[in-house]
């Protein structure tokens, strides 16, 4: 594992950081250009404007996501009747196609003819252009993302929820703390670590987002999805411009590095 884990990550990662470095043509030719592509992603007003919509579409899609898996955990861990095939159908989305479900999601919000717009005309309201609208696009396509990806924090959460001592619950009953104090001052404190571990996985895969924003909306409207992914592959694989591809990569991954150790500073702190 550790070969395989040098040969598909730390080679591949090492060699994007030595080619952000170069003007790298399709071609073959290349030129050591220093630090030129990182000192043209901030003059590229593109680059800032991607770099925003991920962080909104992060800011969104995070707590959106961490909260429908632990209610859903939380329901799951108290449910005694057909908790295997719940759990099972909740976690279904999870393994679907990122594509698939885009393509389903992006008829539920068609205009004319669309799931929910349809439901909406049935009460009186409507029609919304969800993903046509600067405002709504970016939201509506957290919601169907979140729809997708929840189902593994899911079942991470709810592992965290039946190891927490029963003892520990049961010391908090007895000295009359009500459901909700137990959750909040027992259960909570103790699912830290892996709150932690949902939180940071959840938000990689937010910084990341392409496949549901190139399926939808392509990048639309006026860029409002237009992700920092999504310029990465612009810049690698429209334009072929690869070392300027590979220096957005790299920022990419220190922008997800530095969201980590926040997380990990006010999340992941170990509970005495």
């Amino acid at each position: 594992m550790l070969v395989l884990f040098l040969v598909f990550r730390i080679g591949p990662t090492l060699g994007a950081a030595f080619l952000s470095l170069t003007d790298y043509r399709l071609s073959g030719d290349w030129a050591f250009v220093g630090a030129g592509n990182y000192a043209r992603l901030l003059d590229d007003r593109l680059f800032w404007e991607a770099l925003g919509v991920t962080a909104l579409y992060t800011a969104l899609y995070v707590p959106m996501t961490v909260a429908l898996a632990l209610g859903t955990a939380v329901l799951l861990h108290r449910t005694l009747w057909l908790r295997g095939f719940f759990r099972g159908l909740f976690f279904l989305p999870y393994v679907t196609s990122i594509v698939l479900a885009a393509v389903i999601w992006k008829w539920i919000y068609e205009v004319e003819d669309g799931l929910l717009n349809t439901a909406l005309g049935g009460l009186g309201l409507g029609p919304v252009d969800f993903l046509g609208s600067e405002s709504l696009v970016l939201p509506s396509i957290a919601a169907a993302s979140a729809w997708k990806g929840f189902g593994y924090s899911m079942l991470i959460l709810l592992a965290g929820l039946q190891s927490v001592p029963r003892e520990v619950t049961e010391a908090a009953v007895i000295d009359g703390a009500n459901t909700w104090q137990r959750f909040r001052w027992v259960t909570l404190p103790l699912l830290r670590p892996v709150l932690f571990f949902v939180l940071v996985i959840e938000a990689i895969g937010a910084f990341q987002v392409f496949d549901a924003m190139y399926v939808m909306t392509a990048g639309g409207p006026v860029r409002a999805s237009y992700s920092l992914v999504y310029f990465l592959y612009d810049a690698g694989f429209k334009f072929f411009d690869f070392g300027y591809a590979c220096a957005v990569g790299l920022v990419l991954f220190l922008v997800v590095l530095v969201f980590s150790l926040i997380q990990r500073r006010l999340v992941g702190r170990e509970v005495d």
